[in-house]
């Protein structure tokens, strides 16, 4: 009995939290994950921040880049990035939660857009990443999935 499309992006977002990544050395929380979406949280503490007191770029671009991977690799092909570009737009600091949500916007051939919105606690919009995927001829769960 073949998986639905669902049940298809769920074994591959527990595939990919089952691997050992910097995702987990930032105790980042897989929220959920459906067809070229899925979301993702993390709290920034003293760890996250920069010599300014504030999340560390490289911590909310981590965010996005991991969420990013789970939307775009929601359907059973090898997707990685081809760019990306991030814009920060406020800060975020040591107690907040911030939610990154990745929604595909649509693409040509092998290449794919992917909007990724990263709010707090608040639902203040901290950052926006933009994604450019690239998928292989690579299958994750196998050819008969």
């Amino acid at each position: 009995m073949s998986m639905t499309d669902q049940q298809q992006a769920e074994k591959i977002a527990e595939i990919f939290r089952g691997r050992q990544t910097l995702d987990k050395l930032l105790d980042m929380e897989f929220i959920d994950v459906g067809v070229g979406h899925a979301t993702l949280r993390m709290t920034i503490t003293k760890d996250k921040s920069n010599v300014m007191g504030s999340a560390h770029g490289g911590a909310i671009f981590a965010l996005a880049d991991a969420v990013f991977a789970y939307a775009c690799n929601s359907q059973n092909i090898v997707t990685v990035a081809s760019g990306c570009s991030i814009d920060f737009l406020a800060p975020a600091f040591p107690g907040d939660t911030l939610t990154a949500k990745a929604q595909y916007q649509g693409g040509r051939g092998r290449q794919g857009i992917y909007d990724i919105m990263i709010t707090n606690q608040d639902d203040k919009l901290i950052a926006t990443f933009r994604g450019k995927s690239h998928a292989t001829k690579d299958t994750i769960l196998g050819e008969n999935s």
